[in-house]
């Protein structure tokens, strides 16, 4: 079905994009082979990396490759947990690193203009120099604009601030025919015909390529504070959060995190959490306009937290406090990260996530594995792990390879029909890439995915643009 990429082809996209901007040594394209999904069989090398500087060279390459019928995998940061960027059919990866500029931070509109490659750290440093405030905070600040936006990233602040999805205004799409396309504007809102804006939102990257975004941006707030919240146990801590909503307090986010993965994260980074208190602690992050409206605000939010059967309130209440509870909160996977199989990250209504994690740990010693659980308790996204490891009497004890191979696609099953069942779906903001493919139908019916289908014939009719990812 696919055609080689021959010598003469090659020469096709030097033309387009210049010579130092093409790779074609095997060894430099390995890094272009996989994202930081953690095992390699997903793993697949491009024939041909290709950087373009511009859209226009976008469009080039996907003229060509439309033409020769050569498949093309667009990337970003690549720090991605399900193979979203993996060139499953070879043939060229469209590495968007090149594009990175910052256009414009547009401050009486409160917008910004950036291209597909800028990285999160580099944005949020434009747009706090601006005085701004963009909400979402997806986690890993090595990824990039497009690819947030093509996975519809979320993170811990989507309880208050709602997801990538809510903040993109507008869109430069290059297309598998390499037409290109500009969606919405500077505007907060629009009627104006079918939301094909929204459409490429979350599509990863297989309707089309991004090439630049406008992005709403927000007032800063005044201040922030973090909250660690001890309870006996996890059933405390979940049902603490529904009350507070109900009670119309919402926090900027809310995690729940087990001791054991604090204590092995401590560890790593030779830090202090706050308290040693309880099995499971509430994080909560607030924030606010003055220094008195914060005052009242954590009074309310730990009362609420008491009145739930928290056993105490810690308040980080310094900038270096704050900070260091945040770095122990956000370093747990790197500190995990060398016995992790895989990041699951199931969304599900969030007055179920007690329940869930409780069959979690069920499914743990049915299969004797590791499955350390953590996640945003506010959106009921939880992250569970599925680790090459057993955890016993505070140490992680390895499981040898014939070990962990037989259980891992059972667990995953396991904790996919259990979503199910509590009518969530299988992924809250990783995308489904390759590796979560094959449990699409568990919670998508056959006639959704069949409309699916058909946009992407509609969109990408040759099938060129990141082929296996979602469906096949």
């Amino acid at each position: 079905m696919y055609k080689k990429i021959t010598r003469e082809i090659r020469q096709r996209l030097e033309k387009i994009v210049g010579e130092r901007n093409l790779t074609f040594d095997p060894e430099k394209m390995e890094d272009y082979s996989h994202d930081e999904f953690s095992l390699s069989d997903i793993v697949r090398m491009p024939e041909l990396v290709v950087k373009p500087t511009k859209t226009e060279e976008v469009a080039g390459i996907l003229r060509l490759a439309s033409e020769e019928m050569i498949p093309v995998t667009p990337r970003g940061g690549a720090t991605g947990l399900c193979g979203g960027c993996v060139p499953s059919h070879g043939g060229i990866v469209l590495s968007l690193e090149n594009m990175n500029r910052i256009v414009e931070i547009d401050l009486d509109n409160q917008m910004a203009v950036v291209e597909a490659g800028v990285t999160l750290s580099d944005f949020y440093t434009a747009v706090e120099e601006g005085g701004l405030f963009f909400p979402p905070h997806p986690g890993e600040e090595s990824a990039m604009i497009g690819g947030v936006i093509a996975t519809n990233a979320g993170g811990a602040r989507a309880v208050k601030y709602g997801v990538v999805r809510n903040y993109v205004r507008g869109l430069e799409v290059v297309l598998a025919s390499g037409v290109v396309i500009h969606l919405g504007g500077k505007l907060m809102k629009s009627s104006t015909g079918y939301n094909l804006l929204n459409l490429f939102i979350g599509s990863e990257g297989t309707l089309g390529i991004i090439t630049k975004a406008i992005i709403q941006l927000m007032p800063s707030p005044q201040m922030t504070r973090s909250l660690i919240v001890p309870y006996d146990d996890l059933e405390k801590a979940i049902e603490t959060v529904p009350f507070m909503v109900r009670k119309k307090v919402l926090p900027l986010a809310v995690e729940f995190v087990p001791k054991e993965l604090i204590r092995i994260t401590e560890e790593f980074l030779k830090k202090r959490w706050p308290c040693s208190q309880g099995s499971t602690y509430l994080l909560l992050i607030l924030d606010a306009s003055s220094e008195d409206e914060m005052d009242r605000l954590s009074e309310e939010v730990a009362e609420i937290c008491m009145e739930k059967g928290a056993l105490d309130v810690y308040v980080a209440d310094s900038p270096k406090k704050q900070e260091e509870v945040l770095d122990i909160r956000s370093k747990i996977y790197e500190a995990i990260k060398a016995h992790t199989l895989e990041v699951l990250d199931i969304v599900i209504p969030r007055a179920e996530i007690a329940r869930h994690v409780k069959r979690v740990q069920e499914v743990s010693q049915e299969y004797q594995i590791w499955l350390p659980t953590f996640g945003h308790a506010a959106d009921g996204n939880v992250h569970t792990h599925i680790m090459a490891a057993r955890f016993e009497e505070g140490k992680i004890i390895p499981l040898p390879e014939e070990d962990w191979k037989v259980k891992h696609d059972k667990v995953r099953e396991e904790l996919y029909r259990d979503c199910k069942s509590r009518g969530g779906m299988i992924s809250g903001e990783h995308g489904i890439g390759v590796v979560k493919k094959p449990y699409l139908s568990y919670v998508v019916d056959e006639g959704s995915i069949g409309l699916m289908k058909g946009i992407k014939r509609i969109f990408d009719p040759q099938n060129i643009l990141n082929p296996g990812k979602i469906f096949d």
